[in-house]
């Protein structure tokens, strides 16, 4: 990528803090819309989904209503209920009464999965059926018993419960209908032993649009405590290489970039002109689609901030991934700061109690060898890693309701693009957390106070996320709704809804 001189700017009273502030602010009242060749305007104006459906819908068609309507700090009416554009209506009515078709595609093609009597394609009964005719205790209670069920063995019971969870389930209905749709999922794969087809299937499977949004781009959009776990990141980023001339990013899942954009654009405007910023990227080892298409589409909307702003970047990539990089990979310059960010991949990386030369922790030290400026760390904060079966699955319920329960503040339950994003991004972990063991599972994650341990002995100290960012964020919270958290702990944040974190942020060095 060609890098833009050095621009000289205007010196300004304001503080990096401030400025990345303003540019978060900015974000919130303009989602996606950064100018004419933003990530809203990208050259494909449709996709499909993981599977081969013939229905397509523009991932941005509702993003305008998406995002909350903010003036800094007033939190009065800063949400605008959305409605599912006309081609997802027409879509559900015509597709009212199926279940979770991208999952049960993938069940076909391996062959069926149903119980004796049970007819091929029942994964999901009709949607909205009451709660009320659910025995022992609700939907809830029904499903911990299917997963005690598996857990004893008891394959007939466990049948008989899944035929009642069945009739209740439904992909456009409440919270826990809808978590259970892919719960249900999960436990027919565990009981099959064919979790980890599914989910490489559901993963690996090649969008059909070259320059699409990813999916993950529209969660970022419309669940707050994943931009804002950037933002805090990008605060201490900030703080960490305030005099710094030269800045080198490691990126260990840049997917499609979006994160380094209100930075970018702070950075561009600090006091003295702005630093050269070199991004590497690193493919995400579970899918080489990360990236979406590619870096190209990553590179292009940098481009636009480089010219827009005024600021030198250059986007490299990286072929190979985690500990199978060295120093040399990154072409380590002496008057670069080093600073390596992990967004939501290091509990991708295997620990002690699946291979024995623990990979986590030795990518963390190796890592501190290489003398960063500053390290963060953007993780759920789930415990996976090592409960058996029935507490992960308990573990797993609790967390993903709170999620899905936050989904519906941002988009209607008849919203293609809500359904999209829990099943693509969503219930393709739920199914690797519940139905693989092993080397199969990918998805394990660790609480903030494990993830400290485990930097500490790596020879980490924590970096104080910045106070200003942080209280910016609570304020901006409330714009999406009233139910969302901040914590301060352990030298981090977590970001979660009512009592439950779903999100941890630390910085190190």
């Amino acid at each position: 990528m060609d890098s833009h001189p050095m621009h000289e700017q205007s010196v300004s009273g304001e503080s990096l803090p401030s400025r990345l502030c303003e540019a978060l602010r900015f974000d919130s009242k303009n989602s996606l819309d950064l100018d004419s060749h933003s990530l809203t305007n990208s050259s494909s104006d449709n996709y499909t989904p993981l599977s081969n459906s013939r229905e397509k819908h523009s991932p941005t068609d509702s993003f305008s209503r998406v995002s909350p309507s903010c003036n800094s700090f007033d939190t009065s009416s800063c949400f605008q209920e959305s409605s599912p554009p006309v081609e997802a209506r027409e879509v559900f009515s015509q597709n009212e009464q199926y279940g979770s078709w991208e999952l049960q595609e993938v069940f076909n093609i391996m062959g069926p999965q149903s119980s004796p009597g049970e007819e091929k394609g029942q994964i999901m009964a009709t949607p909205n059926v009451s709660l009320e005719q659910i025995p022992c205790g609700g939907l809830k209670h029904i499903l911990v018993d299917c997963a005690k069920a598996i857990s004893e063995e008891k394959t007939n019971k466990f049948n008989q419960l899944l035929e009642i969870a069945r009739r209740e389930v439904s992909i456009t209905g409440e919270p826990i209908q809808r978590l259970g749709a892919y719960l249900i999922e999960g436990l027919v794969a565990k009981k099959e032993s064919s979790g980890t087809n599914i989910y490489r299937a559901l993963r690996c499977r090649e969008p059909e649009s070259k320059d699409m949004l990813s999916y993950m781009q529209i969660l970022y959009e419309i669940c707050p405590y994943l931009k804002f776990g950037y933002m805090a990141a990008n605060g201490a980023i900030a703080e960490a290489c305030k005099n710094e001339d030269c800045i080198h990013i490691v990126d260990y899942q840049i997917g499609q970039g979006t994160q380094w954009l209100t930075l970018l654009q702070a950075l561009a405007s600090r006091p003295g002109g702005p630093p050269r910023v070199r991004i590497t990227a690193i493919d995400d080892p579970v899918s080489r689609f990360a990236c979406g298409a590619g870096l190209e589409a990553v590179q292009r909307h940098l481009a636009v901030i480089s010219e827009n702003f005024r600021i030198p970047i250059e986007l490299h990539r990286l072929p190979e991934f985690a500990p199978k990089f060295t120093l040399e990979m990154l072409g380590a310059r002496p008057e670069e700061a080093l600073v390596v960010n992990f967004p939501l991949m290091l509990h991708h990386t295997p620990d002690e109690s699946v291979d024995v030369y623990n990979p986590r922790d030795g990518l963390l030290r190796m890592v501190k060898s290489l003398s960063p400026k500053v390290v963060t760390i953007l993780e759920q904060e789930s415990n996976t890693n090592t409960a058996p079966f029935l507490n992960r699955f308990e573990e797993v319920l609790d967390y993903y309701l709170a999620m899905f329960e936050s989904l519906d503040v941002t988009l209607p339950r008849d919203s293609k693009e809500r359904i999209d994003v829990e099943q693509h991004c969503l219930a393709r972990d739920i199914v690797n957390v519940i139905a693989c063991e092993g080397r199969e599972r990918v998805e394990r994650h660790e609480l903030l106070g494990k993830w400290r341990s485990r930097l500490t002995m790596a020879g980490f100290r924590p970096y104080p996320l910045s106070s200003y960012v942080n209280s910016v964020i609570a304020s901006l919270l409330q714009c999406y709704s009233e139910n969302y958290t901040l914590v301060e702990k352990d030298g981090g944040i977590l970001l979660g809804w009512k009592r439950r974190n779903l999100v941890s942020v630390s910085a190190w060095y």
